[in-house]
């Protein structure tokens, strides 16, 4: 999807969903860059430079990328080809930033990692057991939706239908979906959709960025407590 600067930044009646002031912009955009660097340069992960909501003139929630009708506002990528790849440093990640002001930083899915989405309910209860059992978790975060994310070993979402097909639960209804290949996450701390700030519950180590668990470890206490949720 194209888009220009003067879409990106809010031009043609449009403005941020939280206006801020110039001193507070800069702060922003070194901010970005520098949480850009670590997933690049410290966790080995690619980003995107993602759209963002924006409030048009009478009130209405757009997005920038400027489509007149979007079906994701404020959570979709503005162009893959300005994918900043995995080892950019801090000057590369400013750099590259300096072109998209204002975008939302997102991860693709399906090359490092993948992702199980689960609701934030069933989510909480099930990292909780996780925790308590001590098996092997990796990253997890918040998104303002309303949902969790887990981070797994890519490939994951591929094998979703095998893996609860083996451990009994094809045939139950689970609000559970795997994100893999083509479709990417909001990274913390950016905001999604104007609903507010992605954020970590368990941030990345330098283990688990590398080798995320596999999904099978985790996908018996998620597929049991969404269960139980939906009961």
């Amino acid at each position: 999807m194209g888009f220009t600067l003067g879409t990106i930044g809010g031009l043609g009646g449009r403005r941020d969903l939280h206006p801020l002031r110039p001193g507070a912009r800069r702060r922003q955009r070194a901010s970005a860059a520098t949480a850009l660097a670590e997933y690049t340069g410290l966790w080995g992960w690619p980003v995107v430079p993602g759209a963002r909501a924006v409030r048009a003139v009478g009130g209405r929630t757009e997005c920038s990328c400027g489509a007149a009708v979007c079906p994701a506002p404020g959570a979709h990528p503005l162009d893959a080809s300005l994918e900043v790849p995995a080892g950019a440093t801090l000057d590369e990640a400013g750099e590259a930033w300096a072109r998209v002001p204002g975008a939302a930083m997102l991860l693709p899915t399906g090359r490092c990692f993948d992702v199980l989405d689960v609701g934030e309910a069933a989510g909480h209860h099930a990292l909780v057991r996780l925790e308590r059992m001590g098996l092997p978790l990796g990253p997890v975060a918040l998104a303002p939706h309303g949902r969790m994310w887990f981070f797994v070993a890519p490939g994951a979402a591929a094998e979703l239908p095998e893996l609860l097909y083996r451990m009994g639960w094809d045939d139950a209804r689970l609000d559970l979906r795997g994100l893999g290949e083509g479709a990417h996450v909001t990274a913390p701390p950016s905001d999604l959709g104007g609903l507010g700030p992605v954020r970590w519950l368990r941030p990345p180590t330098l283990k688990d960025a590398a080798r995320p668990p596999q999904a099978r470890l985790l996908l018996g206490t998620l597929a049991y407590v969404c269960h139980r949720s939906a009961s």
